[in-house]
């Protein structure tokens, strides 16, 4: 298989995937949305082990989400892109943002969550099991 690549808006930042993402879920969750400047956040779920960070290197938000959980949030301290969130609740996983991989539009969401906490006017996707709150 191909590597999967991606970085951030200024190149700063460059990293790899060794794996294909376990799950890509749209998070509709308001943490998600504020670090993004959207509505929501497409996120792919990989093993910790099969990110790679190849050029710079990420500045550290810590997070606390509603569970009361951290959160690592992960972005370019000179461009200021997301890139990943760190996620204290499922060790060995990370949630790369879609929009920073070079080819995202390959991947399609398998798992809504927090759609709760979306607009009532913003439409589901179809075939795609959804969550009201978290996973």
């Amino acid at each position: 298989m191909t590597d999967i690549t991606g970085g951030c808006l200024c190149g700063a930042i460059r990293y790899r995937l060794g794996a294909p993402p376990a799950v890509t879920a749209i998070c509709h969750c308001t943490h998600c949305a504020r670090q993004g400047g959207s509505l929501f956040s497409m996120i792919c779920g990989v093993p910790a082990d099969q990110f790679e960070i190849t050029k710079g290197e990420m500045t550290t938000y810590v997070d606390t989400a509603d569970s009361g959980n951290k959160v690592e949030r992960k972005f370019c301290n000179k461009c200021g892109s997301p890139i990943i969130s760190d996620v204290k609740a499922m060790p060995g996983m990370v949630f790369v943002k879609a929009g920073t991989l070079d080819d995202w539009r390959q991947f399609k969401p398998t798992v809504e969550i927090y759609r709760s906490r979306t607009a009532e006017w913003f439409p589901a996707f179809e075939g795609v099991p959804t969550f009201q709150e978290g996973s």
